[in-house]
């Protein structure tokens, strides 16, 4: 499909910046019904029945961009964006074009790494010295948070090390954070749980491929970067007997989503307790297996999340959703407002 159907004009200023406190007072659009209703976050336990899951992210935000010099001279910045296992990362680096294969980059007195590989999309394969606990301590020493650049440039502050982080966050390893589950507060999961509806978790580590902009003209030439996840048997049998019951699955964010039709379209339509990576591309024609509802930030425009949505709901109807949305003010990407969808 042409990139460009999925364009839209977006003030810059609709971006938020900072999240709302409460997280749960922010606004919700609700996109289920024929029309559009303006509502908040803390509507949500009205919106569902009794018996229907919510499956929830429970990855978790490491600090993953880092500034530091070559040992040959120079700054250098790096954002990794997925393990490769025994201390290696992929990364995204600054300048990329001249680092060497064999260069020496030191981050802190506890944090230094190898150029191990180079990738033809310009990605850079870091070997780090340390491993396990001792890389992720110094990480946390040493790193900040991954903000987008759409939010005050990506430089983050003290703030973001909450802000940027949900509530169910379980599991270092993403660089991105699942945004949709930021808006829930432990008054919200009580009001959910006295009415009924039920909760679930996933892990997919978060990379920045996700939030990467198009930059072809035709979605097939577009490719994704892998990203790691796991479904638990615990999870799995929770999806398989609210399916059954005929209850609604409701995925919270995209990334949810993702991995549980990543593991539906390899399964003929089943959810089994599954791990591995999954670099899926959902556009307008995808056959969606598993998720009958979805709960999403509003997206930027010509983004791989905006032609999810578009699949999910239908682009017409995610068009007149965003038009609303911008006239109506809404507070738009990671740190903004969201809306729920039905397909």
């Amino acid at each position: 499909m042409r990139v460009d159907l999925f364009d839209f004009d977006l003030p810059p200023d609709l971006i938020a910046q900072r999240p709302v406190s409460p997280r749960d007072s922010a606004r919700l659009l609700d996109v289920t019904a024929p029309g559009l209703a303006d509502r908040t976050v803390r509507d949500l336990p009205g919106l569902l029945n009794r018996g229907d899951l919510l499956v929830f992210n429970d990855t978790k935000v490491i600090p993953a961009r880092l500034i530091g010099t070559r040992t040959s001279g120079g700054k250098v910045e790096a954002l990794l964006i997925r393990d490769l296992g025994g201390g290696r990362w992929l990364s995204f680096a600054k300048p990329a074009k001249r680092l060497r294969i064999g260069d020496d980059l030191r981050f802190s007195a506890d944090l230094s790494a190898k150029v191990a590989g180079k990738q033809e999309d310009g990605a850079v394969e870091l070997a780090f010295e340390a491993s396990g606990a001792d890389f992720l301590a110094a990480l946390e020493a040493s790193g900040s948070v991954p903000l987008p650049p759409y939010i005050r440039g990506g430089v983050a502050d003290a703030r973001d090390r909450a802000d940027y982080q949900t509530m169910f966050a379980r599991l270092d390893g993403s660089v991105a954070a699942p945004t949709a589950a930021l808006h829930f507060t432990p008054a919200l999961m009580q009001a959910l749980g006295e009415a009924g509806i039920g909760i679930a978790t996933v892990t997919l580590h978060v990379g920045a491929g996700t939030f990467q902009p198009v930059r072809v003209d035709d979605t097939d030439a577009h490719t994704m970067h892998a990203e790691w996840g796991e479904v638990s048997p615990e999870t799995a049998a929770a999806i398989a007997e609210t399916r059954r019951r005929g209850d609604k699955v409701v995925t919270v964010g995209t990334t949810a989503l993702r991995l549980l039709e990543t593991v539906a379209r390899d399964h003929d339509g089943a959810v089994n307790a599954w791990r591995g990576e999954t670099d899926i591309f959902i556009t307008p024609g995808f056959r969606f297996r598993v998720a009958d509802m979805l709960l999403t930030n509003f997206h930027l425009p010509r983004s791989t999340l905006f032609m999810l949505v578009s699949a999910f709901a239908g682009l017409e109807r995610m068009q007149a959703a965003y038009r609303h949305a911008v006239a109506q003010r809404y507070r738009f990407y990671s740190y903004g407002d969201c809306c729920l969808l039905r397909r």
